[in-house]
C-alpha cells in the first residue's frame, strides 16, 4: 500500500498574531486576546511573548493578569479571523482538493496524489507557508508525514514558523521516543493515569497490548495501542468535490528566456493530461500561473469550447497565454498550468459521442 503524504498546517498564535499584525504597537509585546481579566473573561489565545510568563488559552484572565500585569488584553475580532482564516482555505486550494479544516487556523491536506513540486509533500508544506505569508502577512507551522497523528504532533515541533518531517522510515523511533504527555489525543488526566501506571512514553506505551489497554481505558485503549505502532488510517475528510487540477515548478535560478518557459510549460501540461486521464476527467478552462522573481504572482485564464483531456489540447493554447503576462520582461521563478470547469459524467459522455461523431 502506498504511504500517505499528508500535512498539518498549524497557525502560529493565530488571534493574537492577527491582532500584532494590524496593531503595530501590540508587537514584541505580551498580548492576551480574550475577556477582561476583572470580568470572569478567559483567554482565546495568547502572542508568544505572553507565553513566556506561562499564559496558555482557556486560562482565566484574571490569573493571566496575575502572571503578567503588563500585558495588553484585547476583545476578539472572530469576523477578521474568520475572513484570514478564508484567504488561508484559498491557498490549500491551490494545492489539493483534499482539505479537512480542523478550526479557523488549521487543518489537514492530503497531497499523496499531488504533481506539485515532483510529489514532494515537503516542498508543498514549504510553498504553502510561503503563499500564507506573502498573502496575510502571519507565520504557519507545518508537519509533513505519513498520517495524521503524526503531521499533527511534527507541526508542534519547531514552533512559530516550523517545518518539520517525519519520514516512514522514521516514524517507530520517533514515536517510541516521545513523552506520553506530547501524544496527541492524551488528556492531561489520561496522562496522570498512564504515568501512574508507568506508562512514560511511546516505548512504554508500545509494550502493552491491545486488550490490556482496552481493559484500562475503554474504547480509547485502541487508538492508544494504533498510534503506538505508528498506526493511524484515519482518511483527510473532505467535503470539496475536485475543481481544479494542476502542477507547478520552482526553479533554482530565475528564467528569462521565454521560449525556455513556453517548453517547460509544455513539460507541465503533460503531466496534468496524464493525471486527467487516470481520473477519467474532462476540462473547460486552463490557466497558467506565473510568479516573477519578486514573489508577485499572476494567472492568465481561457475557457475552451470543447472540453478537453489530451495534452494536444492544451499546448497550442500555451505561448498566447504566456504572451498575457510579463514573462520575459521580467524574470520568473515559478511556472504552473491548471485545468479547471470539470464536465460532469453526464456532459463527459455527451463530449464523447460528439467526438465520435
Amino acid at each position: 500500500m502506498e504511504k500517505r503524504k499528508i500535512i498539518h498546517i498549524d497557525m502560529d498564535a493565530f488571534y493574537a498574531s492577527v491582532e500584532q499584525r494590524d496593531f503595530p504597537e501590540y508587537r514584541g509585546k505580551p498580548l492576551i486576546v480574550g475577556g477582561a481579566p476583572d470580568k470572569r473573561g478567559v483567554v482565546a489565545a495568547c502572542s508568544y511573548e505572553a507565553r513566556k510568563f506561562g499564559i496558555h488559552s482557556a486560562m482565566p484572565s484574571s490569573r493571566a493578569y496575575r502572571l503578567c500585569p503588563q500585558a495588553i488584553f484585547q476583545r476578539p475580532r472572530f469576523d477578521v479571523y474568520r475572513q484570514v482564516s478564508s484567504q488561508i482555505a484559498e491557498v490549500f486550494k491551490e494545492y489539493t482538493d483534499m482539505i479537512e479544516p480542523l478550526s479557523l487556523d488549521e487543518a489537514y491536506l492530503d497531497v499523496t496524489d499531488s504533481d506539485l513540486h515532483s510529489g514532494s509533500a515537503t516542498l508543498i508544506a514549504r510553498n504553502i507557508k510561503q503563499d500564507i505569508k506573502a498573502k496575510t502577512g502571519l507565520t504557519a507551522s507545518a508537519g509533513v508525514s505519513y498520517n495524521k497523528f503524526l503531521a499533527k504532533i511534527a507541526s508542534d515541533m519547531d514552533k512559530p514558523d516550523g517545518l518539520y518531517v517525519i519520514r516512514p522510515e522514521q516514524g517507530a523511533e520517533f514515536i517510541e521516543q516521545l513523552p506520553i504527555g506530547k501524544f496527541y489525543g492524551i488528556g492531561k488526566a489520561t496522562e496522570a493515569k498512564m504515568l501512574a501506571l508507568d506508562i512514560k512514553s511511546g516505548k512504554d506505551l508500545k509494550l502493552w497490548p491491545r486488550e490490556k489497554l482496552v481493559s484500562r481505558f475503554g474504547k480509547a485503549g485502541n487508538y492508544y495501542y494504533d498510534i503506538a505502532q505508528g498506526i493511524d488510517n484515519r482518511p483527510v475528510v473532505s467535503s470539496r468535490i475536485r475543481k481544479s487540477l494542476g502542477t507547478e515548478t520552482t526553479f533554482e535560478h530565475d528564467l528569462g528566456d521565454k521560449q525556455h518557459m513556453v517548453t517547460v510549460l509544455n513539460e507541465l501540461a503533460v503531466k496534468v493530461a496524464e493525471s486527467m486521464q487516470r481520473r477519467n476527467l474532462h476540462a473547460k478552462t486552463l490557466t497558467i500561473k506565473v510568479k516573477y522573481a519578486d514573489f508577485t504572482q499572476v494567472t492568465r485564464s481561457l475557457t475552451l469550447e470543447e472540453a478537453f483531456s489530451e495534452v494536444g489540447s492544451i499546448t497550442p493554447h500555451l505561448p498566447g497565454l504566456l504572451d498575457k503576462t510579463e514573462a520575459g520582461d521580467k524574470k520568473v521563478r515559478l511556472l504552473g498550468v491548471t485545468a479547471s470547469s470539470f464536465l460532469s459524467e453526464n456532459e463527459a459522455d455527451n463530449q464523447a459521442q460528439i467526438d465520435l461523431l
